[in-house]
C-alpha cells in the first residue's frame, strides 16, 4: 500500500508542519503501542533523542501515546542513533524510538524505530502503525497504563560498547585527533570513549543549544574540521553528523576522506587479516574507483539504491557483513547493527595505531574517480517522479552519458531526505564532470524553475 509518513529513513519534516506535530507524536506513540503490544504483549520501548529543542516535546508526546497504549517507556536523553540501537538490544526492549532528523537544520525533526534487534522495523509493522493512526485513540485502563523511567548510565554503557570495538590492549596514546560533534548527540559521548581510549582530544560543535545541530559543523561541512586541524597540528580530525549514525575524517593535511574511503579501509584490513566475511555493499552513489579496488582484492562488490536502509538489507540478504555510502554511513555487521559512526572511526584509528602509519598512506591502494554532484532545490508542490521520466530530462541524460562514453556515468535521484534531486556526474580524470553536472542540473532546473547548489 501506498505510504503516507513512513519513508526511507522514518518519518521527517519541518517542525509544527504535519506530521511533525505533537498530536501527530501522541498518536503514533499510542499507534505503535498498540501494534507492538499486540506482537508481544506488555511491551517496553526506549526512547532516545539528539539535541534539537523540539525533542524534548517530542520525547514527552510519545510517551504519553505509548503510556496510554499500556507500554512502559525508558527515557535514554540524548543519544546518538547507533546507540539507541545497542541499547534497545541489551535492555531486551521491544523497540526503540530515535527522535532526529539526522544531518537536517534544527528546525527540522523525525522520528525512527529500531526493532528488539537493533536493526530496521521491518516494513510490515511500519505499515501496521499507520493503519493503527486512523483507529480512534483509547486510553487503557489505570492499571494498564504503561510506565516511565529513565536510564541514567545509558551514555555510560553505550561509551563502554564503543571502546569494546577496540582489542583490549590497543592504546591511542600519542595521537592527536580532533572531534567535530556537530552539537549534535555524540557530544558527551565521542569525546569520552577517544580520551579513555588514551588519546589527545580537542573537540569542536561540542556545545550544544538546542538550535546550532549541524550549523556549520560536522560531517555535512568538514571546513570547520578541516581548519581545526590544521591549525592544531592534530594527527587527523573526525566529524559527526547531528545524531551520530554518519562519520567524515580528514588526515593532517586537511583532506578529507569520506565514506568511500572509510568503507575501503576496513574492508582492506578485514581482508587481510583474514576476518572479511563475504563482499561489500555499496550505493549507486558509491565511487567506481572503490569498486575497482575490492575487485583488485577478489572481494564481492554489490551496488544498491542510496540509504542506508537498503545496505543493510542487501548485507542481511548476502549474509555479508560491511556496506556504507559514501556520505559516511558505515555499517560494520561484526560489531554494530546499524550505521555507528564512532564505532566506524575506531576501526579506521585502530589501523592508523596497528600500522604506525597515517591515513594517506592507508589510502595508496584506492584510486577514485572525480565526481561532481550538484543538489537541485525542488518547489513546494514538485513532483519529482514526473520531472524523472519526463523526455525532456531523459533527453538531457542521454547527451551527458554520450559525451562520457564508457568512461564515466550519470546518476539523478530523488533525495529520500530533503525536497531535492541529485544531480551527479562521475568520470576518468580528463573528463570535465562538475561542467557537465553543472549543465546537467541547469536542465532540471530548467523544468524545475528552481535554482541548483554544489
Amino acid at each position: 500500500m501506498a505510504r503516507r509518513y513512513f519513508g526511507t529513513d522514518g518519518i521527517r519534516g519541518t517542525v509544527g508542519q504535519a506530521p511533525i506535530t505533537a498530536d501527530f507524536m501522541l498518536k503514533l506513540g499510542w499507534a505503535a503501542g498498540q501494534v507492538l503490544r499486540r506482537e508481544t504483549g506488555r511491551t517496553r520501548v526506549l526512547i532516545g533523542k539528539d539535541t534539537r529543542i523540539s525533542g524534548y516535546m517530542f520525547e514527552s508526546a510519545l510517551e504519553s501515546g505509548l503510556s496510554a497504549a499500556g507500554v512502559d517507556v525508558a527515557l535514554l536523553g540524548p543519544m546518538p542513533t547507533p546507540g539507541i540501537a545497542y541499547l534497545t538490544r541489551t535492555f531486551r526492549a521491544d523497540a526503540g524510538i530515535v527522535i532526529s532528523a539526522s544531518h537536517n537544520p534544527f528546525a527540522d525533526n523525525g522520528i525512527k524505530f529500531f526493532s528488539a534487534a537493533g536493526t530496521k522495523l521491518p516494513d510490515d509493522i511500519e505499515d501496521r502503525i499507520e493503519t493503527m493512526l486512523d483507529a480512534p485513540l483509547t486510553t487503557a485502563d489505570s492499571a494498564q497504563l504503561g510506565k516511565a523511567m529513565r536510564i541514567d548510565d545509558a551514555a555510560g554503557r553505550y561509551i563502554e560498547f564503543c571502546k569494546s570495538t577496540l582489542p583490549d590492549r590497543l592504546s591511542l596514546h600519542g595521537l592527536n585527533v580532533v572531534l567535530d560533534c556537530a552539537h549534535g548527540a555524540t557530544y558527551h559521548i565521542a569525546p569520552n570513549v577517544f580520551r579513555e581510549l588514551g588519546a589527545e582530544v580537542s573537540t569542536i560543535g561540542a556545545t550544544p543549544d538546542g538550535m546550532n545541530i549541524n550549523e556549520r559543523v560536522g560531517s555535512t561541512y568538514p571546513a570547520a574540521l578541516r581548519a581545526a586541524v590544521i591549525q592544531q597540528g592534530a594527527d587527523l580530525g573526525i566529524a559527526f553528523d547531528g545524531d551520530g549514525d554518519r562519520v567524515l575524517m580528514v588526515d593532517a593535511d586537511g583532506r578529507e576522506v569520506d565514506g568511500d574511503d572509510i568503507l575501503y579501509l576496513i574492508a582492506r584490513d578485514r581482508y587481510q587479516r583474514g576476518l572479511l566475511k563475504g563482499g561489500v555493499v555499496g550505493t549507486l552513489m558509491t565511487n567506481f574507483g572503490l569498486a575497482m579496488a575490492l575487485e583488485k582484492m577478489a572481494v564481492p562488490f554489490e551496488r544498491v539504491k542510496v540509504g542506508d536502509r537498503f545496505v543493510m538489507e542487501r548485507m542481511a540478504e548476502n549474509a555479508w557483513e560491511l556496506g556504507g555510502e559514501s556520505s559516511g554511513h558505515i555499517v560494520c555487521g561484526h560489531t554494530q547493527t546499524t550505521g555507528d559512526g564512532i564505532v566506524a572511526a575506531l576501526q579506521v584509528v585502530g589501523m592508523m595505531v596497528r600500522e604506525n602509519t597515517t591515513l594517506p598512506m592507508l589510502l595508496r591502494g584506492l584510486e577514485k574517480v572525480p565526481q561532481a554532484l550538484v543538489n537541485v532545490q525542488l518547489p513546494p508542490g514538485s513532483d519529482a517522479k514526473k520531472l524523472m521520466a519526463s523526455e525532456a530530462l531523459q533527453q538531457a541524460v542521454a547527451t551527458t552519458e554520450a559525451e562520457l562514453a564508457d568512461e564515466g556515468r550519470v546518476l539523478l535521484r530523488p533525495s529520500g531526505t530533503e525536497p531535492l534531486i541529485r544531480v551527479m556526474v562521475e568520470g576518468r580524470a580528463h573528463l570535465d564532470v562538475e561542467a557537465l553536472a553543472q549543465s546537467l542540473a541547469a536542465h532540471v532546473q530548467a523544468l524545475l524553475g528552481s535554482s541548483a547548489t554544489a
